[in-house]
């Protein structure tokens, strides 16, 4: 008997010092989580680079084009799934990258486990040709040790605007985010604004943008689509050229009816649109928009199985024509999303 009782002490002994290392560890964790988590600064004035082929200004009565894509971090192929969306890989497969007159990119990264710490803004600036580039961060993790046999690791990144035209400024608005828990799983997510002298003494505006989806809840949408109109709206009324580009993360499909679509893939709410102002698309003199932007990432990517969304898009000021845009059907080789392409002037005023 006193034998029994002594293994069981034993036995209660281990499992408690086991128990109690599993949360040690798991509470240092948190506790790192919660230390290394900060905030970048609202209205950050970004810092513009310049190689040297630079257009001074935009004129008006002009041929311009602009495409947007969301790189997924330059790394995905069609048998790729993510993490956060329930999928099985968080390793880069690949260091791929991609190549109009305005280039807007988001999720490129600048530091992370998931490209092998390989900077994608750096390579974008020295390899594509423009004059001006402009990053702005949006992501700068702690170690992300999930999933436990592939941990996503700590990653830095953001978006990156990029132009043969010359930047005037540059700033940075920090989106609202949840201020639970499930801000470490989110984006610190923002836009940029950036600034292009005209001939005729005003502004082409460009918003670059990339909106919540994960972890994100409806009062967080409204108030960063509030937010971003407002400031859109701003532009419009000093009669400046407006474009804003990115990943909406909405569908922007008017009046699309259909069913069982993921909770992120909510419908555009209209009634928030600027004054003056149209998704392109539907105001283009030829749009092409068969194909969706966007697809989901929970499973390898399966032609007319994986759900797909209209999510990238641009967002114009009335004074501008929009003579071509596209969607362009890349079948998802490099991202999770494809690019939206555009072609537009600047009207006279």
């Amino acid at each position: 008997m006193k034998k029994i009782n002594r293994k069981l002490k034993i036995f209660l002994i281990s499992l408690i010092s086991i128990i109690s290392a599993i949360i040690a560890v798991v509470g240092g964790y948190f506790i790192y989580l919660f230390a290394s988590y900060e905030r970048l600064e609202d209205n950050l004035k970004l810092d513009i680079v310049s190689k040297g082929n630079t257009n001074s200004t935009a004129f008006t009565n002009t041929m311009y084009s602009i495409m947007t894509y969301n790189i997924g971090f330059g790394a995905y192929e069609p048998d790729y799934s993510f993490f956060m969306d329930g999928g099985e890989y968080s390793w880069a497969k690949s260091e791929e990258g991609i190549s109009p007159d305005i280039l807007l990119v988001q999720e490129i990264d600048v530091d992370g486990t998931r490209t092998y710490h390989f900077n994608e803004v750096e390579d974008f600036q020295n390899n594509l040709g423009y004059g001006n580039y402009v990053f702005s961060q949006n992501y700068d993790s702690s170690f992300i040790f999930y999933p436990v046999t592939e941990p996503h690791g700590s990653n830095k990144s953001g978006i990156l605007t990029c132009s043969s035209l010359k930047f005037k400024e540059s700033l940075r608005r920090s989106l609202p985010i949840s201020t639970s828990i499930k801000k470490f799983f989110d984006l610190d997510r923002c836009y940029s604004i950036t600034r292009i002298a005209v001939n005729n003494g005003k502004e082409l505006v460009v918003y670059n943008v990339h909106l919540s989806a994960y972890g994100s809840d409806e009062k967080i949408r409204e108030s960063q689509l509030k937010m971003l109109t407002t400031d859109i709206q701003k532009d419009i009324n000093n009669g400046n050229y407006v474009i804003c580009g990115g990943d909406f993360n909405h569908n922007l499909r008017k009046n699309d009816n259909e069913t069982n679509v993921p909770d992120w893939a909510q419908p555009f709410p209209r009634e928030m649109l600027p004054e003056k102002s149209s998704f392109a698309f539907e105001v283009a003199n030829m749009s092409f928009i068969e194909h969706n932007s966007c697809r989901n990432s929970d499973i390898p990517y399966e032609k007319g199985v994986t759900f797909t969304v209209l999510a990238d898009g641009m967002l114009v000021s009335s004074n501008i024509e929009v003579d071509y845009y596209s969607s362009l059907d890349w079948e998802f080789v490099y991202s999770d999303h494809d690019p939206v392409y555009m072609k537009f002037k600047l009207k006279d005023q």
